[in-house]
């Protein structure tokens, strides 16, 4: 693209107009703005005008005597000290006594353990790959072992991790796996 000269080029001749300007022919839009500030003007006005008259005219009022001058007489001060307090009312309820002497029964819960449980990271059909992920696991600092599996589908290599005793374990050994960018291992019973 051409460089062109700016400066010894002459100024256009045609004037932009000015959208803000008013045309002459035109009706003013804001007519109704002129009367709506005139009159929050005047009703200010007013308010300032009433708060300062009001003001002025209670300037000389004075408090009374009377009013300043509140403190109890000693006949006041003595009956209000001689009298005793009422008595506490008696206790209705009954439910305090009861917590106290209440027994409840607790069922018998056993405990079902789950068994061993296993972690299975990866299933693939070549051995080279399976190998892969085990060495990806053990850079993470937990063992695991192939396992070969026939089915109908053919042959499967699975990437395993366990057992372990409590599922506990094997989520501390999950969430281990998943700081090292290895999220996909699931947790399933041992068989």
């Amino acid at each position: 693209m051409a460089h062109q000269d700016y400066v010894s080029r002459p100024r256009s001749s045609k004037k932009k107009k000015n959208p803000y300007t008013k045309k002459p022919g035109k009706l003013n839009e804001n007519i109704g703005l002129g009367i709506k500030v005139k009159l929050i003007g005047l009703m200010t006005l007013t308010l300032i005008a009433g708060a300062s008259y009001f003001l002025w005219s209670i300037k000389d009022v004075q408090p009374t005597v009377d009013s300043i001058n509140t403190k109890p007489k000693k006949s006041e001060i003595d009956s209000a000290t001689s009298t005793t307090l009422p008595e506490l009312p008696k206790v209705k309820w009954t439910y305090v006594d009861q917590l106290k002497t209440k027994k409840v029964d607790v069922g018998k819960y056993e405990v079902k353990e789950g068994g061993p449980y296993q972690m299975q990271c990866g299933s693939f059909r070549t051995k080279a790959q399976a190998e892969t992920l085990k060495a990806t696991i053990a850079f993470s600092g937990v063992e695991s072992q192939i396992r070969k599996v026939e089915s109908t589908s053919g042959v499967w290599y699975k990437v395993i991790l366990g057992p372990y005793p409590l599922k506990r374990s094997a989520e501390k050994d999950k969430h281990q796996l998943s700081r090292n960018k290895i999220n996909y291992c699931q947790i399933w019973s041992w068989r």
